[in-house]
């Protein structure tokens, strides 16, 4: 709904839904083992994502590339929701 209301005014709305990525706030899904493995069983690429593999989607939508993206969710989540 933001990005139709504010498009006229070339105002982007975007988001980034992470999967489980190798940061204090999910350190206790990737600090053990048993828990890592139950969070990534259903993740095709079988791996916990970086929050560098983040940023790259956000420096994705902050630059001229994504210039005429807008009113989307990208999902950055190694396949999970495939």
């Amino acid at each position: 709904n933001l990005a139709t209301e504010y498009g006229k005014d070339n105002i982007r709305v975007n988001c980034i839904a992470p999967g489980l990525i190798r940061t204090d706030f999910a350190r206790a899904l990737w600090e053990d083992p048993k828990n890592l493995k139950r969070a990534l069983s259903g993740t095709p690429m079988a791996r916990i994502g970086e929050p560098v593999e983040i940023a790259g989607a956000a420096v994705y939508l902050a630059s001229a590339a994504g210039a005429y993206m807008t009113g989307q969710m990208m999902v950055v989540d190694g396949g999970a929701t495939c």
